[in-house]
């Protein structure tokens, strides 16, 4: 055993604060998504519009204590519902666990809580993207695949 809780713990055994301090502050689950039903099988497009609570520039929540009563259609992602949200990024840390492949190595938890490695790795949306309520333009345009990338 290395020691780390996310390790020696089942997701639905983990405290709050640990559940929380699994959130590599990406932005990535912030951002809109299209679901393209024509084929057989759901395909997610990314768009580079983030929901109007997320600081585009630091990726970062603005009222996360209180997101669900702006936005309600907010999901708040937790040990029993991860496993369904097919819908986030591969390289989330919750999806991550829940799928058994662990954290990657430039997560904050690795790293003091800095999130310059996962920055730095292009993990963030910090910088990429523009809030729903500065875009003028239908989604279907603003469609990106960078979200899509996952590292280690």
């Amino acid at each position: 055993m290395s020691g780390y809780f996310w390790e020696e713990k089942a997701l639905t055994e983990l405290t709050h604060q640990e559940w929380e301090s699994l959130c590599d502050g990406c932005g990535k689950c912030c951002l809109h998504k299209l679901i393209d039903e024509a084929d057989a099988e759901e395909v997610i497009h990314y768009t580079d519009v983030s929901c109007r609570l997320l600081d585009t520039k630091t990726a970062q929540c603005r009222d996360y204590p209180n997101r669900k009563q702006h936005v309600p259609d907010c999901v708040v992602i937790t040990p029993d519902n991860v496993y369904e949200l097919d819908y986030m990024p591969t390289s989330c840390a919750y999806r991550r666990l829940a799928e058994g492949r662990g954290l990657a190595s430039w997560h904050p938890l690795y790293h003091d809580g800095s999130r310059e490695p996962m920055i730095a790795a292009g993990m963030s949306a910090t910088g990429l993207v523009d809030s729903e309520d500065t875009v003028e333009e239908d989604l279907e345009l603003r469609i990106v695949t960078w979200p899509l990338r996952d590292t280690n």
